[in-house]
């Protein structure tokens, strides 16, 4: 027998297969579908966006499921699980994530697939529930609101300090953001906080030059002044 045969076989002695039953595979990704499930209701309760994307949300309970499947392969053939890390070491996902609760949402459901994968389902449970009543308790926290976007449209350049003036009447703190000149008018977007923002707009709209007026609000992030 040669050195290399020697050294296969005492390597595939040392990681011997794990055999895994149709029932506990069956339960495995049972409990990553109904935690995955879990996982979705909570991304759509607690989801803000003004555009709730579906695919995204069905995408988490796919990812769990996927993720404890990968898991129960990488246990049960160490020689696969080798060949699977390969393959996936090739794979470049190009799809940004942009706002960081959507990227929490997805390390959850990844979290969970590997837990459920790992035969832990009892952590898997105990992480979703914690982990979804701190999110909950901290998403209800007030927080600063965020700053309205005031746009006017004047025909007489000059006008700018009347118009700044009519806004400190409403409002302690004014950013102009912009100012757009053209031959004949003078566009302006203006960062403003008040809570009159509707006799604001009436007020500057009564003026001569005046020809537009815009009260904007967004839902991006907040300076804390």
């Amino acid at each position: 027998m040669s050195f290399r045969d020697i050294f296969k076989n005492s390597f595939l002695e040392g990681y011997a297969q794990t055999e895994l039953d149709p029932v506990s595979i069956a339960a495995c990704l049972f409990v990553a579908a109904m935690i995955g499930i879990y996982i979705f209701a909570a991304y759509r309760i607690l989801c803000r966006k003004s555009f709730y994307n579906k695919n995204f949300s069905v995408s988490l309970i796919a990812i769990a499921v996927i993720t404890a499947a990968i898991i129960l392969t990488v246990q049960s053939n160490v020689v696969l699980s080798l060949g699977m890390v390969g393959a996936l070491s090739i794979v470049r996902f190009r799809t940004a994530i942009k706002d960081p609760m959507d990227l929490a949402f997805l390390f959850w459901s990844i979290s969970i697939g590997i837990i459920c994968g790992a035969g832990l389902a009892i952590i898997a449970v105990a992480l979703s529930l914690i982990l979804s009543v701190i999110v909950w308790i901290f998403n209800a926290l007030p927080v600063a609101k965020a700053p309205l976007l005031l746009m006017v449209t004047v025909r007489d350049i000059d006008c700018e300090e009347a118009i700044l003036s009519a806004i400190g009447k409403y409002c302690r703190n004014a950013t102009v953001k912009s100012r757009t000149f053209s031959s004949d008018q003078l566009d302006m977007v203006i960062e403003i906080r008040t809570k009159e923002e509707g006799k604001l707009a009436r007020e500057i709209m009564g003026m001569e030059s005046v020809t537009a007026v815009s009260v904007l609000a967004h839902d991006g992030e907040v300076t804390f002044t």
